[in-house]
């Protein structure tokens, strides 16, 4: 007789979900950084023509992390994966994975960008410092509205990380970054 450990079923979901979304191919990761540079600028000047009050928020935040192509897919067992880029002044500073295992009642797959916006440098220093951060309940989360643009409060927000979710495809519902971990990579 074996017991599942909640860290075996952890691992065991997460590879299971590896192998689904690996299927998905979302093209990133043939050719380094060149290509996730070359993606999150791309990105982040989509962001800015689309949502202009992202570039303010950019101003006022002390480091920005671009993934600018997430790739999610579950039957039962889920899982999502991506590549990006933190960037500090509007430069590269490091690259990321963001990796997300999941199960549930859930079908379908999707894509989706989004940055997270750290506003003060603690936040920051928190990211930076951790082996593998966690999105938890301290991101305060921002979507399209039917307006075009961005709620308006995302300027004044005193949330230490902000994400700005966008670019939705897919057959599968909602955009969630709770549970995405974000490792440090060398691409």
């Amino acid at each position: 007789m074996s017991i599942l450990t909640r860290r075996g079923f952890t691992l065991g979901a997460l590879g299971s979900a590896g192998l689904m979304t690996a299927a998905c191919g979302n093209g990133i990761g043939s050719r380094g950084p060149e290509q996730i540079d070359a993606r999150v600028n791309t990105t982040v000047q989509y962001l800015y023509d689309n949502y202009p009050g992202t570039r303010t928020l950019s101003e006022k935040a002390t480091g920005m992390l671009v993934m600018p192509l997430i790739t999610e897919a579950g039957f039962g067992l889920g899982g999502g994966y991506g590549r990006g880029a933190l960037q500090i002044d509007g430069r590269t500073v490091d690259y990321y994975s963001a990796t997300k295992g999941s199960v549930g009642l859930q079908i379908g797959a999707q894509q989706f960008a989004h940055v997270l916006f750290f506003m003060t440098g603690n936040a920051l220093s928190s990211f930076r410092r951790s082996s593998g951060w966690a999105a938890g309940a301290d991101i305060e989360y921002v979507f399209k509205d039917t307006g075009e643009n961005l709620r308006a409060e995302t300027t004044t927000s005193i949330s230490p990380v902000i994400a700005v979710v966008f670019g939705q495809a897919g057959l599968m519902a909602g955009a969630s970054l709770e549970g995405m971990k974000y490792s440090r990579i060398i691409p």
